[in-house]
Parts: structure tokens; C-alpha cells; sequence
């Protein structure tokens, strides 16, 4: 590593510190509906959205029907997303003329894009026109992403209130969350990334000829607008089909820093807005903390990895699929970025990692993606294994578990164990299927071990909503199109479910005083025992695979042998 290198990750982590409380103070002062400037500058756009769909803002929900509304709104989406890749050589905007979307791939697509996964099985720019990715993913973006916000300040308001019956409003939570949250934030993004060289037109892709006298596409489209709003929301999923890889989507190494920081801000910055609601800061930096202290030891593990001379390769660095106009500890701090946070973008190609890199992002994503992970998703994530902790504390020391007052019981032990259990099953399971049929091996470019772990990655990724993918693998077939869907719809509402059912129980509780015998949760045995407690979940649920996968292809990258 240069010294550049090692600067600009310091800057990428000084900036992250810096803004995410700043960015959460104001989200909690804004869900709580404190004086803000923006109530005072969109106040009238948010009031008039209510009376045109007859929303009553103060009007309470139970957390059923506020699951009702979140499942309704991405439904809703799933549908509309569907039947614009049907129909979109009838639509405008498709100055390619290209024809409708075989539906395993649309139905894929467009649960993909419902769930915050923004997988792709397709490539963007020769897949979709500008129709279908403006009005279909670039509206899902925002939607998904205010989807995971709102499940988020359910359970904040469960933990935050005492002996209440609801859980907020999920009509108002969505709406905050995209109006005063989302839109200006991508705004400033795309506005940056313009500058930078990214594209935003409605014109034709022109054809032109090389240096070498072959007729070359030119790519355009309104893609500066979505590449905002999908690092932002920690969608992912790309305009282009090799994603941030590709030089107008990533035209700079300013872009680049811009888009890997923006995939963590949201992120990062909940776990303030969170402490800010519940009444503890102190308890978001404790958050906030272990999230970090977890992303600092898989980056540099990775990045030790992919600087370590291999002898199999006569002592040189392997840069096969890195990018190598940013660098490759640039495309380290990316991949590390995206699998830690729900996002899935790639600067570069995931399967040209190192073994052990390549497992350690695969690992992000199999811890249930609460290292950082996607906006509001990863937030809730991390607070089941808080719960969890408290729970194992308690037994210890023969004391009723009690997290922030709340009395953490057997019911929402139940709960914690179907929201953590449920997606680590469903990659599990389907990852043994791919391997017993036909169909499933079929996908992989390799076999053995590398085969393995191609397979695994991709339903990890599904079954966690990230939307990366090793490349080599040929996920565009019906198995993995519709296989692949079930898992992400998995990974997005057997997870929410449990979580707003806690929400409800926990709103409707008592807050007890602390007393001499309260396990704090805001220093730094809680945040070692909350990291300790989501490795060890881990591990245990997937060492086995993981062995067979990528730690046994390390074993034979470092002998020089590929299976």
C-alpha cells in the first residue's frame, strides 16, 4: 500500500465519524418532529401529499397495520416494476428500441428492486430502457430505502415508549424519510456526480468507430439520478451492467470516494438517530462502535490479503479484475463497504478477490449484514443481536434481561431467533439445492471448491438483500431467477415481521429505572460482547460452508493449485 492509499481510507473514516452524528441528530430531531428546517421548506409539499391520499398524519398505527402498509407500498412496486419490463418496448423513452424482459428475469428484477437487493442478472444499459429505469428502479430505490427507515423508527418507538399500543405511522415515516431524507441527499449527490462526467440526458446511444475501426456503443441515459439514490439508499444496483466499474457511472477517483462513503453515511448515521430517540447517545456511539470496530477488522484483513505477495504468482500482487485507474486498496475499501452495508455496487470484480478477501465479504454479508448493513435494515438488525446480548447477560449474572428499561423476554427471544435464523436457513438450503441439481451447477464457471463458494455468495447476497455477485457465475437462468427471488423476499420480510412484532410488544411495556444491578449498554464490555455475540452466531450457523468454500480455496491459491 502507497501512502496515498493509506490516507484516503483515513479520510473515508475520519469523514464517516464526523458526519454520521451530525446527519443522525438531525433525522431524530426530523422523525421526532422537533423544529427543522426542512418541516419549515417542504412542510407544505409533505402536507399536500396527505390531503391528495387522505392520510391522517397523527392518526397511530399497531405494528400489523403499520407491516401492512410497508408489505402494501412494496407489493405495489414489485407489481408496477413487473409489468414495465413487460411492456416497455410499447413505452417511451427506449430510444434503443429494446424488447420486453423474459419474465423469470422480470419477476427476478422486480422483487430484487421491492426488497432493497438490487440484484442483476441482467446488464443494465442493453436489459432496460429509460422508462423502465426511471419510473420502475430508480422509484424503488427510494422506496425500499424509506421501507427499511420506517421498520427502523418502529422499533425505536417501541423501545422509546411505555405502555403504548402503536408504533408510529407509517404513511408519515415513509414520507419523511423520502422527502426530507433521501431527495435532498441524492439530489446533492447527482449534482456531484454530474460534475464529475456521469451522465443525466434522454438522448440516444451514439455509435462510433475506435482506433481500431469497430463500431462501439456509447452508453447514455439519465444515470447520474439513480446512481445517487442507489449508493444512498444501499440499493446497489446499477445503470450500467458492470456497475461502479464502468467509467461513466464512476468517472473519477472523486466519484469514487463520493459513492463508497455515501453507501455507509445513512447507515452509520441511524445508529446516532437512534441513541438521540431513545434517550441514550451515548448508547448510538456504543452502536456506532462495534459496527466500526467489525468493518476495521475485515477491511484490513482484506487488504493484507490483496497486498500479500503470493508465491504461486512469482511474489506479485494479483490484479486480475481490480480497478486499476482508482487502485487497488480503493477497490478493497468498496468491496468491504458494500458487503458490510446491504449495497451490493462493485467498483470492481468480485470474484477476481483473493480467496480470503472474497470469503471476508462473503462473511459480511452472512452475518446478517448489521455491519453498518442497509438503511434502517442494518439498525434493526444490530438491535436483535443487542437483544440478544442482554438476554445472555442476564442468565449469567441471574437477573431479569433488560435492554434500555425494557424487560427483553421469552417472546422476543422467539422473535430475535426467526429474524436471524430465517435468512441464514434459507441460504443454506438453497445453496445445498444448487449443488444437488443440475440446474444449480450449471451456474458456476468452476468447480470444486471455487464452485462452492460462487454458489454460496450468490444466495448469501440474495437471502441477505445485498445484490453482489461473483460474475463468473450465470445466474440469467429460471433456477436462479426464481430461486433467487423467494430468498430475497426471505431475507427482506422474515426479518421485518419479527422485528415490528418486538416493536409492538415492546412499545406496550413498562420502562423499569435503572438500578445498580442494569448491565450498561453504552461502554466498552457491551460493545466487546455485542461483537463477540455476531461472530459467534456466525460461525456457528456457517463455518461448515465456508470451510468447504472459500478457506479451502485459499488453502490451495496459496499452493498455486485453482480446485
Amino acid at each position: 500500500m502507497t501512502a496515498n492509499d493509506v490516507l484516503r481510507i483515513l479520510l473515508f473514516l475520519g469523514l464517516l465519524t464526523a458526519l454520521a452524528p451530525l446527519l443522525g441528530r438531525q433525522m431524530a430531531r426530523l422523525f421526532s418532529g422537533e423544529h427543522h428546517i426542512l418541516l419549515r421548506l417542504l412542510g407544505p409539499v409533505e402536507r399536500c401529499l396527505y390531503r391528495l391520499c387522505r392520510i391522517d398524519p397523527k392518526e397511530e398505527m399497531t405494528w400489523r397495520h403499520f407491516l401492512l402498509v410497508l408489505i402494501l407500498i412494496d407489493g405495489i412496486g414489485l407489481g408496477v416494476v413487473f409489468v414495465l419490463q413487460l411492456t416497455q418496448h410499447a413505452l417511451p423513452l427506449n430510444p434503443s428500441s429494446l424488447s420486453p424482459v423474459a419474465w423469470p428475469l422480470a419477476l427476478n428484477t422486480a422483487i430484487s428492486f421491492a426488497t432493497n437487493t438490487n440484484w442483476q442478472a441482467y446488464s443494465g444499459e442493453a436489459t432496460l430502457s429509460y422508462f423502465t429505469q426511471m419510473l420502475g428502479l430508480t422509484v424503488q430505490n427510494f422506496l425500499s430505502a424509506a421501507t427499511g427507515i420506517a421498520g427502523a423508527l418502529a422499533l425505536i418507538r417501541g423501545l422509546a415508549r411505555r405502555s403504548a399500543q402503536t408504533v408510529g405511522n407509517a404513511w408519515v415515516d415513509l414520507t419523511r424519510a423520502t422527502l426530507f431524507v433521501l431527495l435532498p441527499l441524492s439530489f446533492l449527490l447527482g449534482l456531484a456526480l454530474v460534475s464529475q462526467g456521469t451522465p443525466q440526458t434522454f438522448d440516444p446511444s451514439p455509435t462510433v468507430t475506435t482506433l481500431e475501426g469497430a463500431s462501439q456503443v456509447i452508453p447514455l441515459g439519465p444515470a447520474a439520478s439513480q446512481i445517487a439514490i442507489k449508493q444512498l439508499g444501499t440499493n446497489g444496483g446499477g445503470f450500467y451492467g458492470v456497475n461502479s466499474a464502468h467509467p461513466f457511472e464512476n468517472p473519477t477517483p472523486l466519484s469514487n470516494f463520493l459513492q463508497v462513503l455515501s453507501i455507509l453515511l445513512l447507515p452509520a448515521a441511524l445508529t446516532f438517530t437512534f441513541g438521540y430517540m431513545v434517550g441514550s447517545p451515548r448508547h448510538g456511539w456504543a452502536l456506532f462502535g462495534t459496527m466500526s470496530s467489525l468493518f476495521l477488522i475485515t477491511l484490513s484483513l482484506s487488504l493484507w490479503s490483496e497486498f500479500k505477495p503470493v508465491p504461486s504468482l512469482a511474489e506479485t500482487l494479483p490484479m486480475e479484475g481490480k480497478e486499476v485507474r482508482i487502485g487497488v486498496a480503493s477497490s478493497i475499501l468498496w468491496s468491504t463497504a458494500t458487503t458490510a452495508a446491504s449495497n451490493g455496487s462493485v467498483n470492481a470484480m468480485q470474484g477476481s478477490l483473493s480467496p480470503a478477501s472474497g470469503g471476508l465479504a462473503l462473511v459480511n454479508m452472512l452475518s446478517g449484514e448489521v455491519v453498518f448493513g442497509g438503511v434502517g435494515s442494518g439498525l434493526y438488525g444490530i438491535l436483535l443481536f443487542a437483544m440478544i446480548t442482554v438476554f445472555l447477560a442476564g442468565l449469567m449474572v441471574g437477573r431479569t434481561p433488560e435492554y434500555l428499561g425494557k424487560k427483553i423476554e421469552a417472546f422476543e427471544i422467539r422473535m430475535c431467533a426467526i429474524a436471524l435464523l430465517a435468512p441464514a436457513a434459507c441460504v443454506l438450503l438453497m445453496t445445498a439445492l444448487a449443488v444437488m441439481t443440475e440446474a444449480g451447477r450449471a451456474g458456476p464457471a468452476h468447480s470444486g471448491a471455487p464452485g462452492l463458494t460462487e454458489i454460496l455468495y450468490a444466495f448469501a447476497s440474495m437471502g441477505n438483500n445485498n445484490g453482489s455477485a461473483f460474475g463468473s457465475l450465470s445466474a440469467n437462468t429460471p433456477f436462479y431467477n426464481l430461486l433467487g427471488g423467494l430468498a430475497m423476499l426471505v431475507g427482506r420480510f422474515a426479518v421485518l415481521t419479527p422485528v415490528l412484532a418486538i416493536a409492538g410488544r415492546l412499545a406496550a411495556k413498562k420502562i423499569s429505572p435503572a438500578s445498580a444491578g442494569t448491565f450498561p449498554t453504552d461502554g466498552v464490555l457491551f460493545i466487546v460482547l455485542l461483537g463477540t455475540v455476531i461472530v459467534i452466531e456466525s460461525a456457528l450457523t456457517f463455518f461448515p460452508a465456508l470451510a468447504l468454500g472459500p478457506i479451502l480455496e485459499h488453502g490451495l491459491y496459496l499452493a498455486g493449485r485453482a480446485s
